[in-house]
C-alpha cells in the first residue's frame, strides 16, 4: 500500500494529514471551514484516495493560512506517498459537469510544479471558505506534490458548481495518474523528479 503521513505546525497552523492512494475514497476532514471539507471530501472520493486531515489555523485571522498549508501537506503526502513512481501512469485528465458548469483538470505527475488556473470567480465567498483561495490551495499542493497542474473551467454562472466541479475533476485525474499500470517509470530520461 502506499501510504504516507504528514505533519506541518507553525505559528498559523497546525495540520496532521494521512493518504492511502490504494483506498476506496474515505475520508475524515476537518479544518474548521465547511465548504473546504466538503470539497476535500469530494477530491478523496473521486479520487478513491483515502484521506484523513486535521487543521487547526488562525481562522480568527480568515482562511487564507489554514487552506494554504493544507495544500501543502496535502501535496507533501501525496509526493511521499509516490516513492519512486514507478508504474504510474503520470498523466490524467477529466471533464467534470456540474450542472450548468464544465470545469477539466489535466495534470502530469512530472516532479515539475506549475499551475495554470482559468476560473473566474465572483462572489467573495463560498460559507466560509475565501473563493480565492481555490487558486491559492491548487498552486500549494501542485508545487508540494510537484505536479504540473493545468485548470480550465470552461464556463458556469454558479461559484460553488464551478469550484466543486474543479475539485471533483482533480480527483479523477489524480485517480488516473497514480494508478499502477506498469514496472517502469513513465518518462523516457528514466526518472521522473
Amino acid at each position: 500500500m502506499r501510504k504516507a503521513d504528514v505533519e506541518r505546525n507553525t505559528k498559523e497552523t497546525r495540520i496532521k494529514c494521512e493518504v492511502n492512494l490504494d483506498g476506496r475514497g474515505d475520508a475524515v476532514v476537518d479544518t474548521g471551514i465547511g465548504f473546504f471539507d466538503h470539497m476535500l471530501t469530494l477530491f478523496s472520493f473521486h479520487s478513491k484516495i483515502d484521506l484523513k486531515m486535521v487543521a487547526h489555523g488562525d481562522l480568527n485571522v480568515d482562511d487564507h493560512h489554514t487552506v494554504e498549508d493544507c495544500g501543502i501537506v496535502l501535496g507533501e503526502a501525496v509526493r511521499k506517498a509516490l516513492g519512486n513512481k514507478i508504474g504510474i501512469e503520470r498523466y490524467g485528465s477529466f471533464n467534470c459537469p456540474m450542472d450548468e458548469t464544465l470545469a477539466n483538470v489535466t495534470l502530469d505527475i512530472s516532479g515539475r510544479p506549475y499551475l495554470v488556473y482559468h476560473c473566474d470567480l465572483t462572489r467573495d465567498t463560498v460559507g466560509t471558505f475565501s473563493c480565492e483561495m481555490t487558486e491559492e490551495f491548487l498552486r500549494a499542493f501542485a508545487v508540494a506534490a510537484g505536479i504540473t497542474l493545468h485548470v480550465n473551467v470552461y464556463y458556469g454562472t454558479n461559484d460553488h458548481h464551478k469550484i466543486e466541479a474543479i475539485f471533483k475533476a482533480l480527483g479523477h485525474a489524480m485517480k488516473q495518474a497514480v494508478k499502477v499500470t506498469g514496472d517502469t517509470v513513465s518518462s523516457s530520461k528514466g526518472v521522473l523528479v
